[in-house]
């Protein structure tokens, strides 16, 4: 009897090391984890996304995720959110700095990805040619007009097409709303091949500035404190590399803070590494209803307006959820050691524990091997 239950162990022993991927509280694909050596990040010619810019410029992607394997960082620009979302289903990024709404519709078609931080709120105006602008006093002015704005599924067209609809207009009927990028956009409105844009900043103060157009409504007047960019993580961070995640999210908000206390130093950043002039990109910080966060905790109650918004105008098969789009945890845990940065160019961000190695599947493989056939040798023995 005892040499049975001998036998028996060895066979429970076999099992349980077999499912330790399984029954660990690490999920399984952590056990065969792809090891990443380059880390791709999207991002959009826009002051909203700056955090990307200064981490890129400053070097602190590369050296904060070495430790990790990281050997190398690029970034990608995109126009808008919705071909930056197609890229990142065609496996082209692992990171985006984008706004909520396009990763709802890319979502909606099995993208593998979730919202992990917050990046900023508002920051989009509607302008128009001067002469329009002059005799505007209300929606209803843009009733025949031809407005440019980000593609289907943006936070920007999102946005208009509700509030065009709370105001009782016909986003199909009452006007003519074209897609465009924001440089393609403030040509047509240099060009008057459009009467005005819907554009996030530093768009519409370059505008202006330019003398082709005036500002005449802010964003968070069209939904006060609206959700714009966030910080959006591949399916595969999120499940196989949770500790390089984390320390992503804390380079963010180490860049976010730094922008906040360098906004003249953040406007240089961004003016070179998008090619605009750097006077006009500062400027355009005193006419932006803009707010650099990173707590995404902020962008839910919206996003899900978005989300809403978008399943009725048809962008979505079904009504996405909050679990759908969202994973706060990392930003939960990391928020609890990550101090503010000190106002210093050479700040850094807080450290992080050493990445912990997860008992790989080949070498539990290993160990249930042998003991399966120590269990065959008993068995032949007795």
């Amino acid at each position: 009897m005892e040499k049975v239950k001998s036998v028996e162990i060895l066979i429970a022993l076999a099992v349980v090391l077999s499912v330790l991927c399984i029954s660990s509280a690490v999920p399984l694909q952590t056990c065969e984890a792809r090891e990443i050596k380059e880390l791709h990040i999207g991002y959009q010619p826009s002051t909203h996304q700056i955090a990307e810019m200064t981490a890129m410029e400053k070097g602190w992607w590369e050296r904060d995720l070495k430790r990790f394997g990281i050997e190398k960082v690029t970034d990608t620009e995109f126009p808008s959110g919705p071909p930056e979302m197609t890229a990142m289903m065609g496996g082209a990024l692992d990171i985006a700095y984008v706004g909520t709404a396009p990763p709802i519709s890319a979502i909606d078609k099995e993208l593998d990805a979730k919202i992990v931080a917050a990046v900023q709120t508002n920051g989009s105006a509607i302008v128009l040619l001067p002469e329009l602008a002059a005799n505007y006093t209300s929606p209803e002015n843009l009733k025949g007009l031809k407005i440019a704005t980000f593609p289907p599924g943006s936070i920007q067209d999102t946005i208009l097409k509700n509030w065009l609809k709370d105001k009782g207009i016909d986003p199909k009927d009452d006007l003519e709303i074209v897609p465009m990028g924001p440089r393609d956009a403030i040509s047509a409105i240099a060009a008057r091949a459009v009467d005005g844009v819907f554009l996030p900043s530093p768009s519409p103060t370059i505008i202006e500035l330019e003398g082709a157009g005036k500002i005449v409504v802010l964003s968070g007047d069209m939904w006060p404190d609206h959700a714009c960019c966030c910080l959006l993580a591949s399916g595969e961070l999120i499940r196989e590399h949770p500790e390089l995640l984390e320390q992503i999210i804390r380079t963010h908000i180490n860049a976010t803070e730094y922008n906040r206390e360098h906004i003249d130093e953040a406007a240089g950043i961004f003016a070179k590494k998008v090619g605009w002039d750097m006077e006009k990109v500062k400027e355009s910080f005193n006419r932006t209803d803009m707010e650099w966060i990173h707590n995404p905790h902020l962008e839910i109650p919206s996003t899900l307006e978005y989300a809403k918004v978008d399943y009725e105008m048809g962008y979505t098969d079904k009504l996405l959820r909050q679990d759908d789009l969202f994973d706060t945890s990392f930003y939960d845990r990391v928020t609890g050691i990550v101090p503010t940065p000190a106002p210093t160019p050479e700040v850094t961000p807080a450290p992080s524990p050493t990445p912990t190695k997860t008992p790989g599947f080949t070498t539990v493989l290993t160990v249930a091997s042998l003991l399966v056939a120590l269990y065959i040798i008993l068995r032949r023995r007795f």
